[in-house]
């Protein structure tokens, strides 16, 4: 179905066309104000007004049900009715729209986009908006092609001397960790960040004197010959901007906390006096900054973060990535209403999924606008070493990956000169991968959802009669890790045991939390070789899988394996493979349907998707994009596993940012079942915590602690790298547990909306301690703050003691 649409009206035709189907006893208990304020993208009914049905899908609300899936669609101009066309104020029962048959598809005439900058009417194509829903929607565009990496046309902004958008290169940018008021330290912090390649500087500006510093230590960077661009970080103090602006190349404002007051996380009930008193409050607060930014030529950031939404934002839209981007909007649209467009956006959270959906669901929302404005893209709060640097490749890499992105920030826990390689790295394939534009052929992407997680699974092994082993250990629920293990590791099976993270009882392996779930044996060892035998054997009988090729198979033999086949072995030699054995099945993704065609008989336990890492032509992400597509319209539920072999040579960093950038790409979407990491000259341990990070980044699979740990800056109350570690020293056994350790509260309680406990620097020496959103402890002097911390974890009931290792 395609629809020639104009938003606005389309908006409110889809809106009162749902609320046609809402059961009568709900739309007798609905204020009118509930229809009219019923979004087209989400079609949530406002919180800001009292119902009983708050929160509540509309299009659930027509089935009669609980809670439903948001629509992802425009959003905007839906709070006034003035927005609302004149055909449609005098209810559903107007006809609205023609429809026209040709042929399968229907047609509906539409008139203009609304909007500063108005868009020709053009054909948009349609989806269920949820699984099952009667409702078609319009699907929405969130970047410039599904089946290749282009990257998305923006304007360009000048941060000083420094060109962002995308006619540029992507910009590097880090933030310091000095004490502002510290002249001589942040000087020296920035010249070391600036000789590590860095572009952009940020620095916090928490008030008057913090602002007065700004002055010298743009004039003695100067002086020093240092012209790098720095940023201003704003948080409640207008004033302050106000008066940075005046020597600093950029402001970065949040709009959550700008110009409102922090967020208490009470259930608030807004009249629509209400809302636009509060609007016009932020009119008033925010319009001199712009006037002075456009007078001296300064650019600005409206960047929202996840955890300090406002209320009257949460009220509405609750904790959501809509609420972020309408928060960013509402400052946005005073911008262009003083002509102010020397801005950028960014949709910052410490959870790589989230982050990923307010960002597509950001740039989605500016073409339907028109809006080219760039981007600025980061996971706040993302930790420390691989953990951290495997967050930020997933949520950036699988933005750069959709040709988004124009500015990049990784957020770690360590020094900012230690920001700037995984930045690097991250730009340099984002830039790539653009300028190569590799990819697929064209194709429809008909059931991936771009602004919401919602996992294809596929169908775990099943027990057979007959099986002499459990076989459905072979893959886990939640994502699954393969290994590669070489006739060497044989050798010495306790030695592989562990490493596989076996649990050890008098040197028999058993199977613990984050075992791997199959290994891979390239080479299977001689029939004649008994004790490496006896180790496989001990491993299929706890349900850990292996997998060998076929040839590998029918030379040598191993009870119970499975084999690999390749597309072309499963299409012409599937007879080979011996009665009553599994098989696996190796592809690339961008292979011809017909070739495909075969998938729709087989049998198989799972598919491998690899992709060689010197492929010129095809890109991995795009090719298992298309492969998705394919299986899910043919009801092919194979699982799938993410295989990526790196060549020898291959830098840490590097490994880890590619994996996240790729397969973290494809999984933040829900798209894969497990993943396989092989790098010949890397240690095994490494391989297997990197696969197992990155299930855990992308929200699947938990085996370990959860960390939510800013970056530092000049607001930290402690020494943050320091304490993190005593915390993850004392606490990382605890999988399933997560634990935010903040420097200040800065960015809101609701950044450790995932945590369980929070560990927050509230005055000086002094830390409060969080259940959630909700402080139980104030003021607990640092010395003490860690056993209390423990001491909380374990009166919640989620403490467990370490477990002892056998030697």
């Amino acid at each position: 179905m395609r629809i020639e649409k104009d938003p606005n009206t389309a908006y409110w035709e889809r809106a009162l066309g749902i609320w046609d189907k809402v059961h009568p006893s709900i739309r007798t208990a609905c204020s009118p104000r509930v229809v009219r304020r019923a979004s087209l993208s989400c079609a949530l009914v406002p919180s800001r007004h009292p119902s009983p049905w708050r929160g509540t899908n509309m299009q659930t609300m027509a089935a009669g049900v609980g809670l439903g899936v948001g629509i992802p669609a425009s959003f905007s101009n839906l709070k006034k009715m003035d927005a609302m066309p004149a055909s449609l104020r005098g209810g559903p029962g107007n006809e609205l729209f023609k429809l026209v048959s040709t042929g399968k598809k229907k047609v509906v005439k539409g008139v203009r986009v609304s909007g500063a900058r108005s868009m020709a009417p053009e054909i948009a194509e349609m989806e269920r908006a949820s699984q099952g829903s009667p409702l078609f929607v319009p699907r929405q565009k969130y970047c410039e092609a599904i089946h290749k990496t282009i990257r998305r046309k923006t304007c360009t902004v000048m941060i000083g001397n420094v060109a962002v958008g995308s006619e540029h290169p992507i910009r590097v940018q880090t933030m310091t960790t000095t004490d502002t008021k510290d002249v001589a330290a942040t000087v020296d912090q920035v010249m070391r960040i600036a000789d590590r390649g860095c572009d952009i500087v940020r620095i916090t500006v928490q008030g008057k004197k913090e602002a007065d510093s700004c002055y010298e230590i743009k004039n003695t960077l100067v002086k020093k010959g240092y012209n790098i661009p720095l940023v201003a970080d704003i948080h409640f103090a207008p004033s302050v901007a106000l008066r940075v602006a005046e020597c600093f190349d950029k402001i970065r404002i949040n709009p959550g906390n700008f110009a409102d007051r922090r967020a208490q996380f009470e259930k608030l009930e807004y009249t629509e006096a209400d809302y636009q008193e509060e609007l016009e409050h932020i009119e008033q607060v925010f319009t001199p900054l712009v006037e002075k930014c456009k007078k001296y030529g300064r650019a600005m950031r409206i960047g929202t973060n996840h955890g300090s939404l406002s209320d009257r934002i949460m009220s509405y839209y609750g904790d959501s990535p809509r609420g972020m981007v309408e928060s960013a909007f509402e400052y946005a649209r005073i911008a262009r209403k003083l002509d102010y467009h020397n801005f950028l956006f960014s949709m910052k959270a410490s959870n790589p999924v989230v982050m990923v959906q307010a960002y597509r669901l950001l740039a989605a929302e500016m073409y339907v606008h028109g809006w080219d404005y760039p981007l600025h893209l980061g996971v706040t709060e993302a930790g420390e070493g691989e953990d951290g640097r495997m967050k930020s490749a997933i949520g950036i890499g699988a933005l750069l990956q959709d040709g988004l992105g124009d500015t990049v920030r990784v957020s770690l826990t360590e020094a900012p000169e230690y920001e700037i390689d995984p930045c690097t790295r991250l730009a340099n394939l984002g830039m790539k991968s653009a300028a190569q534009q590799r990819g697929v052929a064209p194709f429809e992407d008909k059931h991936r959802r771009y602004f919401e997680f919602q996992r294809r699974t596929g169908t775990l092994p099943a027990q057979k009669e007959g099986d002499s082993v459990d076989y459905r250990g072979v893959l886990h629920r939640d994502g699954s890790v393969l290994m590669s293990v070489s006739l060497e590791q044989l050798k010495n099976p306790e030695a592989l045991y562990r490493a596989l993270a076996c649990k050890l009882i008098i040197g028999m392996p058993y199977k613990d939390l984050a075992t791997v779930d199959t290994i891979f044996l390239r080479e299977l060892p001689p029939v004649a070789d008994k004790n490496a035998t006896l180790a496989v054997k001990r491993l299929a009988d706890i349900s850990v899988g292996v997998l060998t090729p076929l040839s590998e198979q029918l030379a040598k033999p191993l009870p119970n394996a499975m084999v690999l086949l390749t597309l072309e072995e499963a299409a012409k030699s599937l007879d080979k493979v011996p009665a009553r054995t599994r098989y696996a099945v190796t592809l690339r993704g961008d292979e011809p349907y017909e070739e495909l065609e075969i998938l729709k008989t087989l049998d198989a336990t799972m598919l491998l998707v690899y992709m060689p890492e010197d492929e010129e032509t095809s890109s991995r992400v795009h090719a298992s994009r298309r492969l998705f597509e394919y299986l899910e319209s043919n009801n092919i539920s194979f699982p799938v596993i993410h295989h990526l072999n790196f060549p020898a040579g291959t830098d840490r960093d590097d490994l880890v940012i590619k994996a996240g950038s790729e397969a973290g790409a494809l999984l933040v979407d829900g798209l894969g079942d497990g993943v396989m990491l092989e790098a010949a000259d890397q240690e095994f341990d490494f391989l297997r915590s990197t696969a197992f990070g990155m299930l855990q980044g992308c929200r699947m699979r938990n085996t370990k602690t959860e960390y939510v740990s800013c970056p530092s800056c000049g607001r930290t109350l402690f020494d943050l790298q320091e304490i993190s570690a005593e915390i993850r020293e004392k606490t990382s056994h605890l999988p399933g547990v997560s634990i935010a350790i903040m420097g200040c509260i800065v960015n809101g309680p609701g950044e450790m909306a995932d945590a369980d406990f929070g560990y927050v620097g509230g005055a000086p020496d002094k830390i409060d301690l969080y259940v959630g959103k909700d402080v139980v402890q104030r003021g607990i002097p640092m010395s003490t703050a860690t056993d209390a911390l423990i001491q909380l974890i374990k009166d919640n009931g989620r403490w467990v003691e370490p477990e002892a290792v056998e030697a």
